[in-house]
């Protein structure tokens, strides 16, 4: 089993990557590999809505996107993390999301994750569900903890005086191990995916 986490800062160790290391401690202790992907600061651009995705079976722009789907599909979960700007998530983790979900979207169905948000003071809530849309719309279980899941902190310093931040962090790790091994065990007892057919119903003709 392997999980890939995603680092949406602009700072590989910054307050979100205090949260993610959090945890991928516990995956590990639960035998679990782990990846740490830093998305780095070089721009990522935004979907074009050119649809060429859907002939080539990839993004068109080549940086981060399309050799993170690549390392997708053999991953069993995922743990994408951002700090909050303007109380919404990275704009670098929300490109990069968009178009590794619309040009990959089969590689994550009926895979969990989890969002991890860091802050100062305020907005990891609303980017707390902006982030899980993303799952909820590609048949997804979502990793739950004891608590929202983030950490507070302005500097990395900061974040382990967050003690119940992270003692959640350490527990989505725990609850994402704990859902891939019953995941696992269902799939060596048979038990297929459920279907999930899709309807598009648009009222503006």
């Amino acid at each position: 089993m392997k999980v890939l986490l995603v680092n949406g800062s602009s700072r590989q160790r910054g307050c979100t990557g205090v949260a993610l290391a959090e945890v991928e401690r516990a995956l590990r202790e639960e035998g679990v590999q782990t990846e740490t992907l830093f998305l780095g600061n070089a721009p990522i651009a935004d979907c074009m809505a050119c649809g060429q995705c859907r002939k080539l079976g990839k993004c068109v722009l080549e940086d981060a996107v399309n050799p993170f789907v690549e390392k997708a599909r053999e991953a069993q979960g995922f743990v994408f993390g951002s700090p909050v700007y303007y109380a919404h998530p990275s704009g670098r983790i929300l490109s990069f999301l968009d178009r590794a979900f619309f040009s990959g979207s089969a590689t994550f169905a009926f895979k969990p994750a989890a969002a991890v948000l860091s802050a100062r003071r305020a907005g990891t809530t609303a980017s707390f569900d902006v982030l899980n849309k993303y799952f909820t719309i590609s048949s997804m279980p979502v990793v739950s903890a004891t608590y929202w899941n983030h950490v507070y902190g302005s500097q990395p310093e900061e974040v382990p005086q967050d003690q119940e931040g992270l003692m959640t962090m350490y527990n989505i790790g725990k609850n994402m191990a704990w859902l891939l091994k019953c995941l696992e065990m269902g799939a060596q007892h048979g038990l297929p995916h459920p279907e999930n057919p899709k309807i598009a119903t648009n009222f503006i003709r």
